[in-house]
């Protein structure tokens, strides 16, 4: 099938929904201040965390004098001179405005809009920009990484198992780069699910160039997201630093065709450091090219052969999640139940729940409703406590 023409991603006629209007006034300084400590030369992610950590706020930081600035670990004159001085600060006050005009939401930490698995994240950067839309349900995340250079098999891994996720409710991160990447957003937004593209490069400057229309896609499904400058152009440092953002953004991260000196390895070891799971799917014995998840499958990371690998190790959430259709979930299994499944699961708590209730309650035939706790049983989701009742598993 052709794909239509070409086409610039156009700025979002409203402001992101849940997301900071950058319109607003009454916090509009907080947010400037917190731009402009992140918009700073020399003070990345680890700086700016010692920074937060002995001061309290951006606002604190940059009331404080070059001495003060001085006593924080890592800060050098240039950095304390840079943060004393107005420049950042006017720089600051020009990207809310181009945020603006481009339908650019900023999400600072430390609030209700920024994502909470990644609020978890020691280094995770003060503000994202997010273009398109950060949902409250794509917490149920799953990153999927690999070889820009991937084999035939490679692409094909890619696609079933983002595909599956997406079609099981789960959002695919990825970092929209050649290769592996371009193929699981793809499939994701093929299966009709939701995908999130991580830059490392600023939202204003699509890297590569030729997936500026798998961008657009993205953002009309998803959303691309980037902790640097709107125009920031791609530079090789990055690329390892972004990658933090996309296993902390999940639940864990599946690693497709990687050699040992892969860029994706980088993920995994950020995912294991910040206590995500860990997926490789295994290629043929002799590829070099999957001899990097080879390493991580030998090492202890769970091998992965489907979607259901994946469900069965995340195992149950540390805390209830509310997906896109306003489903609770408290196991990522739950999302591959079917819907009278679902429905009588949703009805069953985690204390006593009495059948009697929960055949009342759904109006279903008793028959149907056993018959599906006893699928529910043999799934490990439910267990009964007596002959009369049942309550979720741990």
């Amino acid at each position: 099938m052709s794909r239509p023409p070409h086409r610039e991603i156009a700025p979002a006629s409203d402001p992101v929904a849940g997301s900071i209007p950058v319109s607003e006034s009454h916090d509009q300084r907080d947010l400037i201040d917190c731009l402009t400590l992140s918009l700073t030369t020399g003070v990345g992610p680890l700086l700016q965390a010692n920074l937060l950590q002995q001061f309290g706020s951006a606002t604190a930081v940059l009331q404080q004098t070059v001495s003060d600035l001085l006593s924080v670990k890592g800060v050098g004159p240039q950095v304390a001179s840079q943060l004393v001085s107005r420049q950042s600060h006017d720089r600051a006050a020009q990207t809310l405005q181009d945020c603006q005009k481009l339908g650019v939401s900023l999400r600072r930490k430390s609030t209700g809009e920024y994502p909470a698995s990644l609020q978890e994240v020691a280094d995770a950067p003060s503000v994202l920009y997010v273009r398109g839309e950060y949902l409250a349900g794509d917490e149920l995340a799953i990153g999927i990484v690999g070889s820009r250079r991937c084999t035939a098999y490679g692409r094909k891994q890619a696609q079933r198992l983002a595909a599956g996720l997406a079609r099981a409710g789960f959002c695919v991160i990825s970092g929209l780069a050649r290769g592996i990447d371009a193929v699981a957003h793809r499939a994701a937004l093929d299966a009709g699910g939701r995908t999130i593209a991580v830059m490392a490069t600023g939202v204003r400057q699509i890297y590569p160039p030729e997936h500026a229309e798998l961008a657009m896609d993205i953002v009309e499904q998803g959303a691309v997201v980037s902790e640097f400058p709107l125009d920031q152009r791609p530079s090789p440092g990055l690329f390892p630093q972004r990658n933090r953002i996309i296993s902390g953004l999940s639940l864990g991260v599946v690693v497709i065709e990687a050699t040992r000196n892969s860029g994706a390895l980088y993920t995994a070891r950020h995912a294991m450091e910040q206590g995500r799971e860990v997926f490789a799917v295994p290629g043929h014995v002799d590829s070099l090219g999957s001899e990097g998840c080879h390493d991580l499958i030998r090492d202890g990371v769970t091998l992965v052969r489907g979607v259901d690998d994946i469900l069965e190790e995340l195992g149950p959430l540390s805390k209830p999640t509310v997906t896109s259709d306003q489903t609770v979930v408290h196991d990522p299994r739950e999302m591959t139940l079917n819907p009278r499944e679902k429905e009588i699961l949703a009805l069953i708590g985690t204390s006593a729940t009495a059948i009697d209730d929960i055949i009342r309650t759904s109006q279903l035939e008793m028959s149907r409703v056993l018959s599906t706790i006893t699928v529910l049983e043999m799934k490990r989701f439910v267990r009964r406590v007596s002959g009369t009742s049942v309550i979720r598993s741990n």
